[in-house]
């Protein structure tokens, strides 16, 4: 079975919650197949003896946990992996948890540990964080798989060939924009993709295709200290002698960058970084940060509180 679609977090129906993967992808460990359990709930005593009990109770032996209450919204949120000899697979440990979730108000999912997200990777001219993508994922480095990239440009044709992924040109003009991202969003349904990745996409997606992909699209952006916006931004930096450079991953939302944040970071660079040597600088945090954003989100680090993220390193 699939991945859920609906992003970090399960539905609040518990029963609905999907595996992540087949049986023969999960590896094993002393105590059986390795899972994950991720939850949030409101917050009260008894949450973590209910569920280590469960645990328990099935033979499991939990091998990684992580747990927070957030005081100012009084929620708890729990990641567990675990090893379990379970005949039924995450099946069958999903409907017997049901019930802990129903007591708690959870909501949660239940998986295969290795099971790899499917992500769908869009970008415009700029390269370089598809690069990093397709490599980390060629190695290992990353737990997705890609079927497919997708761009309003012809440019990663060639990039994306020669990793033997399919890509998909999709042009967008004011007038075609309405056809463009529905021919996405169908994309997204033929390929199976959990995830979308926005590689230095340089086109604002509407509110509507934004609700769409509500917690499984990632976006990555630069974040200058001072902030420039608009056309060549790394060139303004340059102008204005700025000394930090950095980039935000963020979730996608309908207010233009200002989605939940997953991972951010800095370089400092000086009066000696040319406008061609900021660029690069630039480009090398955009990747790393993109990176490490879509290996925690396709682990199940990552999950939505509100307008803010919790993340499980």
């Amino acid at each position: 079975m699939e991945r859920n679609s609906s992003g970090p977090i399960a539905t609040t129906t518990p029963a609905t919650t999907a595996d992540h993967s087949s049986g023969d992808t999960m590896p094993h460990g002393p105590g059986g197949a390795a899972y994950v359990l991720t939850l949030s709930c409101p917050d009260r005593p008894g949450i973590v003896h209910a569920v280590s009990g469960f645990l328990v109770e099935q033979g499991a032996n939990i091998v990684e946990s992580q747990q927070f209450g957030d005081r100012l919204t009084d929620t708890f949120f729990m990641r567990i992996g675990f090893d379990a000899d379970a005949p039924g697979g995450a099946d069958a440990l999903r409907s017997a948890f049901s019930g802990v979730a129903e007591r708690f108000g959870m909501e949660f999912e239940l998986w295969a540990a290795a099971a790899p997200y499917r992500t769908l990777i869009m970008v415009s001219k700029h390269l370089h964080c598809l690069n990093d993508l397709l490599f980390r994922a060629s190695t290992g480095a990353l737990q997705i798989e890609i079927p497919a990239v997708v761009s309003n440009h012809p440019d990663a044709g060639a990039l994306a060939k020669s990793y033997g992924v399919e890509f998909h040109h999709v042009p967008v003009t004011p007038e075609t924009k309405a056809d463009a991202e529905k021919r996405l969003m169908e994309l997204v349904d033929e390929t199976g993709a959990h995830l979308v990745v926005l590689a230095r996409y340089m086109q604002v997606l509407s509110d509507d295709l934004c609700r769409q992909l509500s917690g499984r699209a990632i976006n990555i952006h630069h974040s200058f200290l001072p902030s420039f916006k608009g056309a060549r931004p790394y060139h303004q930096a340059f102008d204005r002698g700025v000394k930090l450079v950095g980039a935000t991953a963020h979730y996608v939302t309908g207010d233009l960058d200002e989605g939940p944040i997953i991972e951010q970071d800095v370089l400092r660079v000086d009066h000696g970084y040319d406008q061609d040597m900021l660029v690069s600088a630039g480009r090398d945090v955009e990747a790393q940060v993109l990176s490490r954003a879509v290996r925690w989100h396709a682990q199940s680090r990552v999950l939505l509180n509100g307008e803010r993220t919790v993340v499980f390193r």
